[in-house]
């Protein structure tokens, strides 16, 4: 399965790395994607340390919400807010099998947070958020993953996709709130015991209102975990 995951991502570089994803022109491609087009990425420049929720106040290092119950999660990276054109390459990759522009946005990610984390923020092992097998099976690749892979390579840190599993199928969370999320994401998550000890880097595409990484780190800390950070491309605001 992995093999013939790395064939359709290969074949799917060979014929779109030579142009831009975003805008078709060649010449000074970067991991897909032009000079230009690179400075239009909707940066996020200062965010919550706990949640990764953009802020304004660059005083600021928590969000209101935060400040009120704290995360699980010790810290939580992201790039860029979930906008365009940000956000319709994700849909691409996640829905539409568009390997390149995961593979895209992967490697500008990794190139992005790698400098700013220290070595004692350095995971041991990242482990990306599963999919119920049911939704794997019907998607056929976890896009998760494929980010999570990416990452370790970058940072030459281990992946597990099987230190946690998703055992109960929630259905779509898209038009839930915050709270509903949580309710319904209680007890989805089941950790391995060879997590115990670790400092786990938790791997996400979006974090959209934290309850799926909140409920997925909840998990790992309980089989012994000894903490948590989240990494995912892109924040919602």
């Amino acid at each position: 399965m992995l093999r013939l995951f790395g064939q359709l991502l290969d074949r799917s570089l060979e014929s779109s790395l030579a142009r831009c994803l975003l805008c078709g022109a060649g010449g000074r491609i970067h991991s897909g994607i032009c000079t230009p087009c690179r400075s239009d990425l909707p940066v996020i420049h200062h965010a919550c340390s706990r949640c990764a929720l953009p802020l304004e106040n660059t005083c600021d290092h928590t969000c209101p919400q935060c400040l009120q119950q704290l995360p699980p999660q010790e810290r939580s990276y992201t790039c860029w807010n979930y906008a365009y054109p940000v956000a319709q390459l994700i849909q691409r990759f996640k829905y539409q099998r568009d390997f390149a522009a995961g593979h895209t946005l992967a490697e500008l990610a990794a190139a992005q947070i790698g400098p700013r984390l220290q070595p004692a923020e350095r995971p041991d092992l990242l482990v990306p958020v599963p999919l119920h097998w049911r939704k794997q099976l019907s998607r056929g690749y976890n896009q998760a993953q494929l980010i999570a892979d990416i990452l370790g390579k970058h940072w030459q840190v281990p992946v597990d996709n099987r230190a946690l599993r998703k055992v109960t199928q929630t259905g779509s969370q898209q038009k839930l709130r915050r709270n509903e999320r949580l309710k319904n994401l209680e007890h989805s998550f089941a950790a391995s015991s060879r997590v115990q000890g670790l400092h786990i880097g938790l791997v996400d595409d979006v974090i959209t209102t934290g309850a799926t990484l909140e409920a997925a780190a909840q998990s790992l800390l309980h089989a012994g975990a000894s903490r948590v950070s989240a990494y995912a491309l892109a924040r919602t605001p």
